[in-house]
C-alpha cells in the first residue's frame, strides 16, 4: 500500500496550522507594544564635574562636585529634594563615612529649558588602617510640572580614603600609583641658599673689579693716582717717558696733597694711608731728582725705571681706594 501521497497531505496541513498561529502571536505582540504606554517624563540632561583625584583622601577632607541640571520648560526642580546638610550617606544599609556639608543651588533658564546649577561639598568622617573604598552618594532630586513629578538620580562617584598612618615599612618604588601626584619636595631652603651664593658672587665681582679695575666705575675709583696709573701703563720705556711718568707722578701727589709734595715724611704725615708704601714714596723722590737734577747719581733702582714707576703708580692707586 503506498502511503507517500496521504503522508504529504497531512505534512502539508501541519505546516499551515503551524503558520497561522505564528503569524497570530506576532500580531498580537505588535499590538502590544503599540498600545504599551511610553514614558511621559521629559528628559534631564545631566553634567557632573567631580574633584580631579580620586584617592589620597583623609578624616577631615571635603569634596566639591558640581552637578548642571537641564531640564525643559515649564518642568521645574523641587528645592525640597535637595540633599540635606550633615545627612550622613549610607550604602547598602553601611555608613559611608560621608556627610554632606553644604549644599547651594544656582537657578538660570533660557528659551527652551530651566537650568540648574548645584553645588554639592562633602566632608570626610571616617578613617582606616588600611585604604578604604567610599563614593560620593548618588543623589535623587525630584521635578515637577504639567501636574505631574518624577525624580531623577544623580550618580555617585567612588573615590578612596587613605589612613592617616601606615604600620610597617613601606617602599616608596613599590607604591608609585598613578593616581598619585609627583612627590614634591620643599626647596626654599635650596633656594635661600642659592640667593645667598648669588649676592655672595655679586659682591666678590664687585670686589675684585674695585681691586683690578682701572676705569672710575665705583666711587674713590677716579682717584688722582688711578688716573696716573692709567697714562703710565702706555709708555713705554725711555728716558723721556721715565721724565714724563715723574712729572705725571708728581701731579697725582700735588693734586692729592692740595699742594706741593717734596718729601714723602710731608706726604705721609698728611695722608697716612699711604704709610705702607713709605720707603717706596722716597724712593720715587730720589729717582725724581736723579732724572731732572743730577743724572750722574745712583737712583738705587735695579731694572728698567719706568717698569718701576708704573709699579709705584699701581701700589699708589691702592693705597689711595684703602686697598693697602
Amino acid at each position: 500500500m503506498n502511503f507517500t501521497k496521504p503522508f504529504m497531505i497531512l505534512l502539508l496541513i501541519g505546516m499551515l496550522i503551524v503558520s497561522f498561529f505564528l503569524g497570530f502571536s506576532a500580531t498580537t505582540h505588535a499590538e502590544e507594544l503599540e498600545d504599551a504606554p511610553k514614558n511621559p517624563n521629559p528628559p534631564v540632561y545631566i553634567v557632573d564635574i567631580n574633584p580631579v583625584r580620586d584617592v589620597g583622601y583623609h578624616v577631615g577632607d571635603v569634596l566639591n562636585r558640581t552637578v548642571t541640571l537641564k531640564v525643559e520648560k515649564p518642568y521645574k526642580l523641587l528645592q525640597t529634594s535637595l540633599p540635606l546638610t550633615g545627612t550622613e550617606k549610607k550604602y547598602r544599609g553601611k555608613d559611608q563615612g560621608v556627610e554632606v556639608r553644604s549644599a547651594v543651588l544656582e537657578v538660570s533658564d533660557d528659551s527652551k529649558f530651566n537650568i540648574y546649577k548645584l553645588e554639592l561639598s562633602y566632608q570626610v568622617f571616617t578613617s582606616s588602617v588600611v585604604t578604604k573604598p567610599s563614593q560620593l552618594p548618588p543623589e535623587l532630586v525630584k521635578f515637577g510640572g504639567n501636574g505631574r513629578v518624577f525624580q531623577v538620580r544623580i550618580p555617585s562617584w567612588p573615590f578612596r580614603i587613605s589612613p592617616l598612618a601606615v604600620y610597617g615599612a613601606v617602599k616608596i618604588e613599590r607604591d608609585m600609583s598613578q593616581f598619585r601626584g609627583p612627590l614634591l619636595l620643599d626647596a626654599k631652603n635650596n633656594q635661600y641658599t642659592l640667593w645667598a651664593l648669588l649676592t655672595l658672587l655679586a659682591l666678590s665681582l664687585i670686589g675684585l673689579v674695585y681691586i683690578l679695575g682701572s676705569r672710575t666705575w665705583l666711587p674713590r675709583m677716579g682717584g688722582p693716582f688711578a688716573k696716573a696709573y692709567r697714562d703710565l701703563r702706555k709708555k713705554k720705556a725711555s728716558d723721556s717717558s721715565v721724565k714724563e711718568s715723574i712729572t705725571r707722578l708728581h701731579h697725582a701727589f700735588n693734586v692729592t696733597n692740595n699742594g706741593s709734595v717734596f718729601t714723602a715724611d710731608s706726604f705721609i704725615v698728611a695722608h697716612p694711608k699711604f704709610a705702607p708704601i713709605k720707603n717706596e714714596i722716597a724712593q720715587f723722590f730720589v729717582l725724581s731728582r736723579w732724572a731732572f737734577f743730577d743724572t750722574e747719581s745712583n737712583h738705587g733702582i735695579t731694572g728698567d725705571p719706568q717698569t718701576w714707576l708704573r709699579k709705584f703708580s699701581r701700589r699708589c692707586r691702592d693705597c689711595e681706594r684703602g686697598l693697602a
